[in-house]
């Protein structure tokens, strides 16, 4: 008889008891400081879940790896989770967790706390770093981002953060409080008045709106990033634009084959929002004319421009700044990584190879609808060592498209009309 699965919340009961501890180790150790603990900026939604996986690879005494879970009464048997009784709902994060114990537990020390660095976005201390911590880092930031879009992560974050800050403060002190405030839950788009977003419910504490609402800022009162300027206007269209062409490539493939997303829509229809927007970015990326790498600037859609009006990050407010850089930094890899896979591809038809190479654009695109996955594996060690590089590679870039996906939220401009454009062009089931 299988071993029966544990339920879901004992589960993320137990991941946020670690998390709590793991950012307060990581604050201990500095790699996170107490002003980004309390401002809760966007990255913080990836890299506190990426850590706790990573303290917890360091934990790990088992093979095949496990985790030991938190006893719910003192009296009640150790538990650990494993495959054999994992809830269906984890058994991806677990998965790839376990694959990274071992490439973890291999690392020396040195290399263990610059793949604690990484994850945090500081720089490596070894000159040079072990190229395998980014690979490492990669897959443990693609996890928490899955897991950074679950409700019930987001409705708990806020405890976990002030735990952190709470740890070794003075009693007698200022308290500092973490302004991290969880997004409106998307349920108003999904019900039946709604066009296609399927009759799952969620339940809403606060004002519906996106899954991509906003995350504060590091500031209380950004007031650039609350109101409207010409330069958010210019790429807030040119999202739509985008976010409309990906919309509409779902409504084209019902009559064929299905699009995956329309499958994320039915299913699980906030994730299938945030990958939405995301593969929106991957459009205006590689959209022919629109990133201007060589120009530094986006040509971006204008009702009033036919030709449309070309912006540049130096010519917007400087909290739109960071965005326009990493958009067009994304526009100008993503075309990078086109034109190799095309080459790749030609070359294995010279060749008359029968398997041709999966282009690595198309498995960005898969990861970031689909998650990222445990590959299968090799005979020959450095065409394995090579494969596990270019994935490596693979999800550190769909990561970044991941978060940049979060940092549109913190744009009011942007998410004011979503629903409309959901509305309107959203998968009808």
């Amino acid at each position: 008889m299988p071993p029966s699965k544990l339920d879901e919340e004992y589960v993320q009961n137990s991941f946020h008891t670690y998390l709590k501890s793991s950012l307060t180790q990581a604050k201990v150790e500095k790699l996170i400081e107490d002003q980004v603990l309390a401002s809760a900026e966007a990255d913080l939604m990836i890299s506190g879940p990426a850590l706790c996986l990573y303290f917890a690879a360091l934990r790990c005494t088992t093979n095949p790896p496990s985790v030991p879970l938190p006893r719910a009464t003192k009296s009640a048997p150790p538990l650990q989770l494993s495959p054999d009784n994992c809830p269906p709902a984890f058994l991806g994060f677990l998965a790839v967790w376990a694959a990274t114990v071992p490439r973890i537990q291999c690392l020396i020390p040195q290399d263990q706390h610059d793949l604690a660095r990484i994850i945090c976005g500081l720089q490596p201390i070894s000159i040079p770093p072990n190229s395998e911590c980014a690979g490492i880092a990669a897959d443990l930031r693609a996890v928490a981002i899955e897991i950074s879009q679950r409700r019930t992560f987001q409705d708990r974050y806020a405890s976990d953060l002030q735990a952190a800050l709470d740890a070794g403060s003075s009693s007698n002190g200022l308290k500092v409080k973490t302004s991290f405030v969880p997004p409106p839950v998307y349920s108003d788009l999904l019900g039946p008045e709604s066009a296609g977003y399927g009759s799952k419910k969620f339940s809403s504490p606060s004002s519906p709106s996106s899954v991509l609402s906003a995350f504060p800022s590091r500031t209380p009162s950004p007031t650039i990033l609350t109101q409207d300027t010409p330069e958010i206007d210019f790429i807030r269209e040119t999202l739509y634009s985008a976010l409309a062409a990906v919309l509409e490539q779902i409504t084209v493939s019902q009559a064929h084959k299905p699009h995956p997303l329309a499958r994320l829509f039915k299913y699980d229809p906030p994730r299938a929002h945030f990958a939405a927007v995301s593969l929106a970015i991957l459009e205006v990326a590689t959209m022919q004319g629109i990133i201007l790498p060589d120009q530094n600037a986006i040509m971006c859609v204008s009702a009033r421009e036919p030709g449309g009006h070309k912006l540049t990050p130096d010519a917007c407010p400087e909290p739109l700044r960071p965005f326009m850089i990493e958009l067009i930094a994304i526009g100008r890899d993503a075309q990078v990584m086109q034109d190799e896979d095309n080459e790749v591809t030609i070359k294995a038809i010279e060749r008359g190879d029968e398997d041709i190479p999966e282009p690595r654009f198309e498995r960005v695109q898969a990861i970031i609808i689909d998650g990222v996955r445990v590959g299968g594996g090799s005979a020959d060690d450095r065409c394995r060592a090579r494969k596990r590089s270019v994935e490596g590679r693979t999800v550190a870039f769909a990561n970044r498209v991941n978060a940049l996906g979060l940092s549109i939220s913190r744009i009011k401009a942007f998410r004011d009309r979503e629903k409309d454009v959901f509305d309107v062009l959203g998968p009808r089931p």
